[in-house]
């Protein structure tokens, strides 16, 4: 909302030095939000005044053109020229090179002299042109920047003025004058006004308050005026469409009467183009007392009007001549014609006023608020007339906003308004909120006094009774968002200023810090950063076909949640793997040149069960009891903790002597092997397979209860070609939630011993389809307490080794704890583990 100075300063106090920083600054501590500052001034700078054109000669040019050669007087006869600067006659006539030919001798125009400057920094100095030295121009309405008419020069006459000769052009225009733009927010939508903005002002300075609707004499509806039925019997959003429709008739304007230059100023300034006197009379109205209004061509009206719903495939053709097919949600205007205009959005074609118009019938009507704004969402319709009512418009403002445009047009169009006045529709029940006495200092945390409950309330334009336990408080017509205590505490703290909210740092619980989950999840976070890995942040929001191909090791669909209102349809799941989003921005690295890629996520994925949802929400204003609590929380899908890794390329750039090493299955595995170590979780890596991974190159990652905790290896090729990523790309995606459950609450480090340690390396052969790390775990059972640790170094399948068969190579390192252990101490515990190897599995040593 633009509020111009001067259009303000006839409601509210503001200081006649004040800028509109100033304002803003002010307004600000209300809860509004500061946006702009137009101010034209900034880009038209003097001397610019108002001249008078004493001849001008046609002078036809080789080029087809013809100039006029005018003598323009830009001081009173006989007076003093008191303007010096290069190319400024002292006598205060200018002679002036004008390409226009829209004025005659003895026109009054507005003249640049030297000097000045225009917008886009066109500075005005005496140039040499067609012959002639040129000192200043005529300026037209676009040249000044006041308009888009660039038919010619601007024409005193044509705004009904006749001002003196040498008077200062820019304050006659109103270009002085200069606005505050705010942001209102969707509640507050009265302070779409000047009267709004006043009150506002009002509220944040402590002083008066004029209201305009108070200087406007409403006569008493007859029931005679333009015959008006409001139609709307069974309301679709929970009240009428339509609830208040007030009808005046003013006849015989001039459509000629050109918009006064303070009213278009105004309109200018408030982001509103001048178009005609009518017209501009009805959006000077809006902008002053926050109530759309709409003109129709009487002449062009045929019976009575009647607002209703369309009528399925009933069609309108707008103002913005493009027809429309109408919802029977729509509410309308209609006539004997049948629909002339969508209520609150935009009117007919048919009954557009014109140049030609001159009776008028004005609508001042009160429509219902999600009505109005889905119109407008439906039909792509957005109107500064739609904009206040879908925000609530004050329904005992129409008629006097019916009134004041009556008022406007007899003044400045010279139009009659007839006596009778139609005003239909039945006034809402006012709502009364109880508040408990002691409730906002509760709330806020700061005591209030009964006057400063009372009087802001009072100052809001609320009415309050005193009741035993508190007050009775009515809201204002203007405010429809008021509608329990803690708006109206909200409302008391906004006006008494919440700078005098105390501030008070809660105290930590002595002995407290973070929680062991939060330990376990920032120890693992860093460890991975510090790993070498980057941390990424992607959208929970998904495929269908991603979900399935990552959220299940088998083909057959994943259950998911489908999003109501997705941000784009594509992506309408909630996501139950996090490495569709790691793929998503690995793509988009990769597209800007980042090819070699070491990234990792955390973030909860959403696994729906059985039950999902509840049949009701509880009401607001009370807590819900344990079971129904106990029922939302067993509604919400399951949302355990992940985190994926993703490596593509190489694991470091190149360089003079070194050659990179592309990431590869092993790398993942060891990343997911490195989790469970920093939590002190034991993990078990065998052979798995994953859909989404290569079908030999995947392990599965389990606790040592047996429960799959994720996946690691390389991705499947098929599904890296489809997204145009590098061959080899390996990923890795663990459910931590379930390594933080097994993990123990205290790791304890290994202690170091300090002897020697004995290492035997054993190569078994065993089936081809015998998982290693299954021989791994029985060796590590079979040597016993001795055996320190046991790794696989080497698989082999060949010559020398039966078809069906392969080799396993390990190492075991022994030590005891308390001596140095003896080469037979060592060769007996790897015979124990060699043997239950072959009990188990059938290993053959080599």
């Amino acid at each position: 909302m633009r509020i111009p100075l001067s259009w303000l300063r006839e409601y509210a106090q503001v200081p006649a030095d004040a800028t509109a920083e100033d304002v803003m600054e002010d307004l600000v501590k209300v809860g509004l939000e500061e946006e702009d500052v137009h101010r034209p001034s900034d880009e038209l700078q003097g001397p610019i005044v108002v001249g008078q054109v004493l001849s001008m000669e046609p002078e036809p040019q080789s080029n087809g053109k013809t100039i006029n050669w005018c003598s323009v007087r830009v001081v009173p006869e006989g007076a003093e020229q008191t303007l010096t600067g290069k190319g400024i006659e002292p006598s205060g006539v200018q002679g002036i090179v004008c390409g226009a030919h829209n004025f005659t001798v003895g026109d009054k125009v507005v003249v640049t002299l030297p000097g000045a400057v225009l917008p886009g920094d066109f500075r005005i100095s005496p140039r040499k042109t067609y012959g002639h030295v040129s000192a200043g121009m005529i300026a037209s309405v676009r040249e000044l920047g006041i308009g888009e008419d660039h038919d010619g020069i601007l024409v005193l006459s044509t705004l009904g003025l006749d001002p003196e000769v040498g008077t200062d052009a820019m304050e006659l225009l109103g270009l002085y004058d200069q606005a505050a733009e705010i942001n209102v927010t969707p509640d507050r939508g009265y302070v779409f006004s000047i009267r709004g903005a006043a009150r506002e002002y009002a509220h944040a300075t402590g002083t008066r308050f004029t209201d305009p609707a108070a200087a406007v004499v409403v006569p008493e509806a007859d029931g005679n005026g333009y015959p008006v039925r409001l139609e709307d019997a069974a309301p679709i959003y929970g009240k009428p469409g339509c609830d208040r429709f007030v009808a005046r008739t003013v006849r015989g304007v001039d459509p000629s009467r050109p918009t006064p230059p303070w009213m278009s100023a105004r309109l200018r300034l408030a982001g509103i183009r001048s178009i005609s006197l009518v017209v501009d009379i009805s959006n000077y109205v809006m902008l002053e007392l926050g109530q759309p209004l709409h003109f129709y061509d009487l002449d062009k009206l045929t019976g009575e009007i009647v607002v209703r719903r369309a009528a399925e495939g009933e069609t309108l053709k707008t103002l913005d001549e493009k027809e429309r097919r109408l919802s029977p949600e729509d509410l309308l205007i209609t006539d004997g014609s049948g629909a002339i205009g969508i209520a609150g959005v935009m009117g007919g074609a048919s009954t557009e006023v014109s140049d030609g118009t001159q009776n008028v019938l004005i609508e001042a009507a009160h429509f219902e608020e999600v009505s109005i704004a889905r119109s407008r969402r439906r039909h792509k319709l957005p109107s500064e007339a739609s904009k206040r009512f879908e925000r609530g418009v004050d329904w005992n403002v129409a008629d006097v906003a019916a009134q004041r445009a009556v008022d406007l047009l007899v003044e400045l169009a010279g139009g009659t308004a007839d006596e009778s006045v139609t005003d239909v529709g039945t006034a809402p029940e006012p709502r009364r909120i109880d508040l408990p006495a002691q409730f906002p200092s509760q709330l806020i945390g700061l005591d209030f006094t009964e006057s400063q409950i009372t009087g802001t309330l009072q100052d809001l334009g609320a009415s309050v009774e005193k009741t035993e336990g508190g007050y009775l408080v009515t809201p204002p017509s203007w405010r429809p968002d008021l509608e329990t205590p803690q708006d109206l505490t909200e409302e008391i703290i906004r006006l008494v200023g919440y700078d005098k909210i105390p501030s008070t740092l809660p105290v930590a619980p002595p002995g407290r810090g973070l929680t062991r989950v939060q330990q376990q999840r920032r120890r693992l976070m860093q460890s991975l950063a510090a790993a070498g890995l980057t941390e990424v942040l992607s959208y929970p929001f998904v495929t269908e076909a991603d979900n399935n191909t990552f959220g299940a090791p088998e083909e057959g669909g994943v259950q998911a949640l489908k999003l109501a209102n997705p941000l784009s349809a594509e992506y309408g799941y909630l996501r139950t793997s996090v490495l569709p989003g790691l793929f998503e921005v690995a793509k988009r690295n990769m597209s800007r040149g980042f090819r070699d890629l070491a990234l990792f996520e955390s973030g909860t994925v959403f696994l729906p069960g059985d039950h999902l949802g509840t049949e009701s929400i509880p009401p607001l204003g009370a807590k819900p009891s344990d079971e129904v609590l106990d029922e939302l929380y067993a509604g919400i899908p399951d949302q355990p903790l992940h985190v994926g890794v993703l490596l593509a390329g190489h694991e470091s750039a190149p360089g003079a002597g070194t050659t990179p090493r592309t990431w590869d299955w092993a790398d993942a595995v060891d990343f997911a092997r490195m989790m469970g170590d920093v939590l002190g979780v034991e993990l078990v890596v065998e052979q798995g397979s994953h859909q989404a991974f290569h079908p030999g190159r995947t392990a599965r990652i389990a606790l040592r209860s047996g429960e799959t905790v994720g996946y690691a290896g390389e991705l499947h090729p098929k599904l890296l070609a489809a997204r145009d990523m590098p061959a080899r790309t390996v990923a890795a995606e663990l459910d931590v939630d379930a390594l933080f459950d097994a993990a123990p609450d205290v790791i304890v480090a290994r202690p170091i011993s300090s002897f020697p340690i004995s290492t035997q390396d054993v190569a078994l052969v065993v089936a081809e389809d015998v998982p290693a790390e299954q021989v791994r775990e029985a060796l590590r059972e079979g040597a016993g307490e001795l055996l320190e640790d046991v790794a696989l170094f080497d698989v082999y399948a060949g010559a020398g080794i039966e078809p069906g068969s392969k080799s396993l190579a390990f190492a075991l390192r022994f030590r005891a704890p308390d001596r140095t252990l003896t080469a037979d101490e060592a060769s007996e515990a790897r015979a124990a583990a060699v043997a239950l190897a072959a009990e188990r599995f059938g290993a053959v040593q080599r």
